[in-house]
């Protein structure tokens, strides 16, 4: 039988009030450890860090010996910021030790990432609109911010669109780009990357501009093409976006729908992910309650809707694939459940595999790529 993987799930702890004007109570105690069991998919909840508020987004180090979470708050020692926690990773066990927090300088932090050095994380901060830069410590525990970067502006949608909204982070496969996309501008933000200095510097392209009212959330890149694929959280689409690896600028050739035609409901697209063949894309719709599944061509990076798998529960937040691209795993934020879907290798679909865990408010799903002894 083949080792199980250990998942690491990030929960809301504490009442938090969305973009939307909802006001929503996490359940949650902390981050959980469950083993996923890759001949099943069959989930086993063994442990938990508890005690910490609103870790919402995880992020593992390159070498998976270190955890990140963001606590989304809007407030932290009487200043107007959350924070990010780091947490050593037990290799035996799996098991978390804390190791120290920062703030990050602006309010409700929703997404963080890891350069691939592993010397700097990145924060998105959603109500204030920013990014934060913080180096990493030997001992994997985080430094002050070495930099910080306020967005400017507005969008058309009257709620969604006062501000600026950051919503996540990524970098390219050279460690030179930073990609933010900003819910509230409807631009994804380009910056270049210093890693002496852990500073970001705009771009000589600064920002790709959407179609305005997009709502840009997500974004991920192929594995090995130079293309990227964007999650539009307010018009429920998926951008395909050619990047030229040289410069850092991107530019958009296709949008599909995230969702089928006949449905005229209330939904909002969240989380993506590119299979680690390159042949798949996945995307997660909040209110239709499923995985978007496309095909993905190899010459141009477009998409080929292939369909929707209901996700087997409410509000699918956020979902994660396993390294050998065989099982996803999506939490449903409204139903308190993990469920696993068994990925069918050569034509991209999902299969329930019958096994589901409950996990309370659960927002961010990491597996470890290394087993860990139950």
């Amino acid at each position: 039988m083949p080792d199980a993987l250990s998942l690491y799930v990030g929960t809301y702890t504490e009442t938090v009030l969305f973009g939307t004007g909802q006001s929503f109570q996490g359940k949650g105690e902390g981050i959980y450890l469950l083993r996923l069991h890759p001949d099943s998919g069959a989930l086993e909840t063994v442990g938990m860090a508890a005690g910490i508020a609103n870790p919402s987004f995880l992020a593992f180090d390159a070498t998976q010996r270190f955890l990140y979470a963001v606590n989304e708050l809007k407030s932290w020692q009487g200043l107007p910021t959350g924070t990010v926690s780091a947490f050593a990773v037990d290799p035996t066990t799996g098991a978390l030790t804390f190791l120290n927090r920062q703030p990050s300088h602006g309010t409700d932090p929703c997404h963080v990432t890891v350069d691939h050095e592993r010397r700097h994380v990145f924060v998105a901060n959603f109500s204030s609109g920013s990014v934060c830069v913080l180096p990493v410590n030997a001992d994997g525990s985080l430094a002050a911010a070495s930099d910080f970067l306020p967005h400017i502006g507005s969008g058309i949608h009257p709620a969604r669109q006062t501000g600026p909204h950051a919503h996540s982070v990524t970098l390219d496969s050279a460690n030179r780009f930073a990609f933010v996309p900003d819910l509230g501008l409807d631009k994804v933000l380009i910056y270049r990357f210093d890693p002496t200095r852990g500073m970001l510097d705009p771009n000589a392209v600064p920002w790709l501009k959407l179609k305005p009212g997009s709502g840009p959330r997500h974004l991920a890149l192929a594995p090995t093409a130079p293309f990227a694929y964007l999650a539009n959280e307010l018009n429920s689409t998926v951008a395909v976006l050619a990047c030229d690896t040289a410069l850092g600028a991107l530019r958009e050739t296709q949008t599909v729908a995230s969702l089928p035609p006949q449905f005229h409901g209330n939904n909002s697209c969240a989380d993506i992910h590119v299979h680690p063949s390159g042949r798949f894309l996945y995307a997660s719709n909040r209110g239709h309650d499923s995985i978007a599944i496309f095909a993905i061509d190899a010459a141009n990076g477009h998409l080929t809707p292939l369909g929707h798998t209901a996700t087997g529960g409410r509000t699918p937040r956020n979902f994660c694939l396993d390294p050998t691209g065989r099982f996803l795993v999506v939490a449903n934020q409204d139903s308190d459940s993990l469920v696993t879907f068994r990925i069918d290798a050569a034509t991209g679909a999902l299969h329930p595999t019958g096994h589901a865990a409950a996990a309370p408010t659960p927002v961010c799903v990491r597996i470890h790529s290394a087993a860990h002894r139950l």
